[in-house]
This record gives C-alpha cells, sequence and structure tokens, in this order.
C-alpha cells in the first residue's frame, strides 16, 4: 500500500486526510474556522452546541385550523343552558360592560327574590345549547359579553330585570328577549314590564268572564221571572173567576 494512501475511496473519506494533519494535544478545529487559526476559549468548549441568534418567526395557524375542544366543564354548562331554555318562558337578554363580581352579584341575588335566574354565559355555550330549539331567536341578541335571564311570567320577569339593574345602566344595556320562541327588541321589553303580570292579567280576565257571565245570566232569568208571575197571576185570576161562579145564583 502506498505511503499515505486512505483506505476506502477518495471521496467518502477526503475529511480524513485535513485531520490526520492536526498536531496532537491541540484542539480540534471547529467548522467555519480555518485550520491554522488559534482556537478562542472564549467561543465555547468544544462539543457544546453554539446558541443561535436567530429568532425564528412564530407560525400563524389559521382559524379553521383550530380545533376547541370541550372540557366537561363547558359539557356541563351547556347541559344546566339547555334545561333554563327548556323550562324558562321568557328570556332578557343583557350586554355587561364594566360590571364588577360584586355588582353581578346583587343583581343575581335581586333576582333570585322574584324567582328568577341570572346568569353570565359566553355567547359560544349559549348557542351550543340554544341551536336545537331557540337558536334564530336568540343568536341575533348575542353580540358582546352576555347576561341572561331565566323566568316564567313575561311582564314580571321584565319588571324585576329592569328594577334589579337599573342601578347599573351604565354598564348594563338590554338588548332583547325571547318569549316563547319570539324575540322582541328592548324598547318592547321596557312596555312588557309596564304590563301588568300574568296572575293579575288572569285574575281580571276571570273577573270579566265572571262578571259577564252573572249578567247574562240575569239577563236570561229576568224573562222567566216575569214569565213565572204572570202564570201565576193568572192562576190565581183564574181561581178568583171560578170562585166568583160558583158564587153566583143559578
Amino acid at each position: 500500500m502506498p505511503e499515505g494512501h486512505v483506505i476506502g475511496d477518495d471521496d467518502e473519506h477526503a475529511e480524513a486526510v485535513g485531520a490526520s494533519t492536526t498536531p496532537v494535544g491541540a484542539p480540534p478545529a471547529s467548522r467555519g474556522r480555518p485550520s491554522g487559526q488559534p482556537w478562542d476559549p472564549s467561543q465555547g468548549r468544544i462539543g457544546q452546541p453554539v446558541r443561535s441568534t436567530h429568532r425564528r418567526t412564530p407560525v400563524r395557524v389559521p382559524k379553521e385550523w383550530r380545533f376547541d375542544l370541550p372540557t366537561e366543564a363547558k359539557r356541563e354548562t351547556v347541559a344546566e343552558l339547555r334545561e333554563e331554555l327548556a323550562k324558562a318562558r321568557t328570556m332578557i337578554v343583557s350586554e355587561y360592560r364594566g360590571l364588577k363580581v360584586k355588582e353581578s352579584a346583587e343583581i343575581r341575588r335581586a333576582l333570585r327574590k322574584q324567582d328568577v335566574t341570572y346568569r353570565v354565559v359566553k355567547n359560544r355555550l349559549l348557542r351550543i345549547a340554544a341551536e336545537d330549539t331557540l337558536g334564530a331567536a336568540l343568536s341575533p341578541l348575542l353580540t358582546g359579553p352576555t347576561a341572561i335571564a331565566f323566568g316564567t311570567d313575561e311582564a314580571a320577569t321584565a319588571k324585576a330585570v329592569l328594577d334589579a339593574t337599573r342601578p347599573y345602566n351604565k354598564v348594563v344595556r338590554i338588548t332583547g328577549a325571547v318569549l316563547g320562541d319570539k324575540a322582541i327588541d328592548a324598547e318592547t321589553v321596557s312596555r312588557l314590564a309596564a304590563l301588568p303580570s300574568r296572575e293579575v292579567l288572569l285574575a281580571q280576565a276571570i273577573g270579566a268572564i265572571t262578571g259577564s257571565l252573572a249578567a247574562t245570566a240575569g239577563l236570561v232569568d229576568a224573562p222567566l221571572r216575569e214569565t213565572a208571575a204572570l202564570m201565576q197571576a193568572l192562576i190565581d185570576r183564574g181561581g178568583a173567576d171560578a170562585t166568583g161562579v160558583a158564587a153566583a145564583p143559578a
């Protein structure tokens, strides 16, 4: 074998020739530094990676590629909202901006005394809960940070919500309501609050119906009484005539 020949082909082991020229005891030449240039210990120890100063540009993921996986807490919230939507006849929707936690608790406490449930909700979860039932009526009202009041009496619920949120009308704004499956705007909610409650309206309706029936019965009963009196008068007169005939001489 000729002197200085490297085992293997020239392409495969070409770097071995340069490596054999390194003096014994000297640190190996680092990549990117000429072999004749002295090694600077301040550049880091041999074998340690050199930290790059290049800053990676963050990769933006398209919105349609993002997946918001539902958590157990979110699923429970959706189930609770579906239950509230199913049993409520009236839903008053409000938008709040800058409402403090303490103030929200005071509104909730005041409404609870009127049998109205008040909840601060995420619009996305509320849309999911209502998508199969009231989505078409409710979704247009969900425009910002949302709180919703659930009640069974239309007028009483509207009045209770307006009364409870009146001290905070600078940060709480009524956006509308859903009655049954129909949406109404904020102005209609105000007019609804001015009406008597369902119980009062029912009592008034029953009173009107009862009064009408009594008047009708009186109108029907009056001719019957008059007819009976006339018949009794005829009977009495007939008896008198019969007595007079019997008393007359033959």
